[in-house]
């Protein structure tokens, strides 16, 4: 199939040339590999889900060939952004209840909603609307724990989209396992379900270090450890966390607490990581431990400010996340990096802290790194998954461009990505979704916005 936007190419020489599957070429290719290499009028070869080939648009256009190829011109191509923290279904809780600490928060909203409208339809509905946002920000690949995973996994899968999905495992009742044994057994089938899946790594989530006891907690660790998957969790979200630990497992904060239990292993994903020192910071850089950093939700529920010079400082695997669209509220990861950049310019007083680049990197190759999958994904390399995006970057508020990374922290927008593409397959082009239905899936959330309101006792 040969789109309409696809530029034609003279195929005279095929015979001698390669044959891809896709060819993007003419745009300015951002790679984020190790050399921080920028290609303009730059072009990719794509086969069999793969990058076969990266450089000059003439050197690539005259060795491979291809009948479906994007023209890039005057666009700017980047690796596929990296959400390392969600819980996608809860978009159906876009604003439901804002502005209150996350204790509160949690016990007197969002865990009372989730126990009266969270069932396998809420979750597929969910997923949808929230896969829809992600692909058209520009999102390829995004780290979940929530309930029904297997539904998140099955709906990924046929979105086209790449994830680390992790079943949620917490010491009450839950909306899909009422027992943390019945969970666990649940997460074990998701678990032999999903391993090798070209798009889905399958994960374990406990909750957290306040909502998951210690016998829990090794549990969890041994299920990861026996299937060498992720093992995801929050870590050191809040002040109100960091004292029930201390008062609960004598005066051990909450890193202290799960390292003294030999919680970690070597693919731990640590959501939020807020309440740290850099003792700690040693202790996360010790164990290989992923770190998702959510500078909107950790701002909206004032639960502090991570500190991430110092995490970068350190060579943390550090990556970028929105967190649930309840509490951001939305899925836009380029909010998030401009927000991070800005952030700890602020908290440390220096203006050169967290650079535009090394914010860039976060969302990139660095969130990749977070999920232990940056040999797969998060840069533009030869061999590596072709997990593409394209942007439009001729618009009034990019103009004019002088650096590409102040731009692409800075100015960038949603809704500049033009056309996104994962495992070599385009799934949005541009601006229109390919693999789902946005107009059904807008009138799906509507419609249990009702549902919802009426649960909770809330007005329209």
């Amino acid at each position: 199939m040969v789109f309409s936007v696809l530029s034609v190419y003279s195929q005279q020489t095929a015979g001698k040339m390669v044959s891809a599957d896709l060819i993007v070429f003419g745009g300015t290719v951002v790679t984020m590999d190790s050399s921080g290499t920028i290609i303009e009028n730059g072009a990719i070869a794509i086969k069999d889900g793969k990058i076969l080939a990266i450089g000059e648009s003439n050197e690539i256009l005259r060795k491979y060939r291809s009948r479906n190829k994007i023209n890039a011109t005057g666009k700017v191509v980047i690796p596929g952004l990296i959400n390392t923290h969600t819980h996608i279904p809860m978009v159906l809780f876009r604003g439901i209840a804002d502005d209150m600490d996350l204790q509160e928060w949690l016990t007197k909203y969002i865990f009372p909603a989730e126990a009266k409208n969270v069932d396998e339809n809420f979750v597929r509905i969910g997923t949808r609307l929230g896969l829809a946002e992600l692909i058209k920000g520009g999102v390829t690949t995004y780290c979940d724990m929530y309930y029904f995973e297997d539904a998140i996994a099955e709906e990924t899968a046929k979105a086209g989209v790449r994830a680390v999905l992790g079943e949620t495992l917490i010491d009450f009742p839950a909306p899909d396992n009422k027992t943390f044994a019945d969970a666990l057994k649940y997460t074990e089938n998701f678990i032999k379900k999903w391993k090798n899946h070209p798009l889905i790594v399958p994960a374990v989530a406990p909750h957290a270090p306040y909502t998951v006891s210690q016998e829990h907690l090794l549990e969890a660790k041994k299920l990861a450890d026996k299937y060498d998957v992720p093992l995801v969790i929050h870590l050191a979200e809040a002040e109100t966390e960091t004292k029930f630990i201390k008062e609960k497992h004598n005066g051990l904060t909450p890193v202290r607490y799960v390292e003294s239990i030999g919680f970690f292993n070597q693919k731990t994903i640590a959501a939020h990581v807020i309440q740290v020192d850099e003792e700690e910071i040693e202790i996360l850089k010790k164990n290989n431990v992923g770190v998702a950093h959510n500078p909107q939700s950790n701002m909206k529920l004032a639960a502090g400010i991570a500190p991430i010079p110092t995490m970068l400082k350190y060579g943390l695997r550090l990556g970028l996340g929105t967190d649930g669209a309840a509490s951001n509220n939305d899925l836009n990861l380029w909010e998030e990096m401009d927000t991070a950049a800005k952030i700890h310019k602020v908290f440390t007083k220096d203006p050169k802290a967290a650079s535009a680049q090394q914010i860039f990197a976060m969302a990139t190759i660095g969130g990749a790194r977070a999920l232990h999958l940056e040999n797969l994904i998060g840069s533009l390399e030869v061999g590596k998954r072709a997990d593409i995006v394209i942007l439009d970057f001729d618009s009034i508020h990019q103009t004019p461009m002088y650096n590409i990374y102040s731009h692409l922290v800075y100015a960038t927008k949603a809704n500049d990505v033009n056309t996104v593409i994962i495992e070599g397959k385009i799934v949005m082009l541009q601006r229109r979704l390919l693999t789902l239905n946005e107009n059904a899936i807008k009138k799906e959330a509507n419609l249990y916005k009702q549902k919802i309101m009426k649960s909770l006792g809330l007005k329209p």
